[in-house]
C-alpha cells in the first residue's frame, strides 16, 4: 500500500512511518500541519491516509478539513483519522458522503501494531474502522430518532462489530454464533433499515451511517 501520514509530533509521526514500513507499506509523504495534508492527499496516488485530528496552525480541527476536503475532491479516498479523544461526529462527517473507507482510531490503538494496522487494511480496502471506545459511547447515548428501534439486541452487537470493521467471519468469532446466521443477521439489518440491496460494502458503511446518525 501507498499511504501518506499527517501527524505534527514528530516521534509519533516517525514512529507511524517505521511500524507502516515494518508491515511491508510504503510511506509517500510524511507531514505535519493542515495544508501539507491537504497537498499530500490531493498530489500523491495513495491507497490510504492516517490523519491526526488536530494539526497545525491552530490546532483545532486542520486534519479533519483536510480529509474532507480531500474526499470531496477524490470521492471515497480511504482516510484514517487519529484522535486524543472520543468524538463521534467526527467520524460521522466523513462518513456523510456515502462512501467507505474511513476508520477513526484513538492514538492509544497506536500502540497495538496489530490492531492499528488492521484498522489501517480495512479502510484501505473500502471499509469502516471505528474505535471500539467510539463505539461503545455511541451505544450509551439517548437517540432524539430513532432508525435502529426496530433492531433486536443480537442485531444491534452485529451492528456495533460492523462499526468497527468486522468482516461477517470476525463477527461471528466474537459472537461466537457460524458465519451463516451472521449473514442472516446482516441481511436483516439491511431489510429492517431499508437498504435496498446492492453492493455488499456500500450496505455495510450506508448501514454504519445510520447507526452514527441515530446517536446524535
Amino acid at each position: 500500500m501507498r499511504v501518506v501520514v499527517a501527524e505534527d509530533l514528530f516521534l509519533l509521526r516517525e514512529g507511524l512511518v517505521r511500524l507502516i514500513e515494518a508491515h511491508g507499506h510504503s510511506v509517500v509523504a510524511a507531514v505535519d500541519n493542515g495544508p501539507g495534508a491537504l497537498e499530500a492527499l490531493l498530489g500523491n496516488k495513495l491507497d490510504v491516509a492516517v490523519v491526526d485530528v488536530r494539526l497545525p496552525p491552530t490546532f483545532s480541527d486542520e486534519g479533519l478539513q483536510a480529509a474532507l476536503a480531500a474526499r470531496r475532491e477524490v470521492p471515497g479516498l480511504p482516510v484514517l483519522i487519529l484522535s486524543q479523544h472520543v468524538e463521534q461526529l467526527y467520524a460521522r462527517e466523513l462518513l456523510a458522503d456515502g462512501h467507505g473507507g474511513v476508520g477513526y482510531q484513538l492514538k492509544d490503538r497506536v500502540l497495538d501494531a496489530a490492531q492499528f494496522m488492521g484498522a489501517v487494511e480495512r479502510v484501505a480496502g473500502g471499509g469502516t474502522a471505528l474505535d471500539p471506545t467510539v463505539v461503545a459511547k455511541l451505544l450509551g447515548r439517548p437517540r432524539h430518532t430513532d432508525p435502529l428501534g426496530t433492531l433486536t439486541e443480537r442485531e444491534l452487537s452485529v451492528l456495533a462489530l460492523m462499526a468497527e470493521g468486522f468482516s461477517n467471519a470476525a463477527i461471528a468469532a466474537r459472537l461466537f454464533l457460524s458465519e451463516g446466521a451472521i449473514s442472516k443477521y446482516t441481511t436483516t439489518i439491511f431489510a429492517k433499515l431499508g437498504l435496498a440491496a446492492d453492493d455488499d460494502t456500500n450496505r455495510r458503511v450506508r448501514a454504519v451511517l445510520t447507526y452514527l446518525g441515530a446517536a446524535r
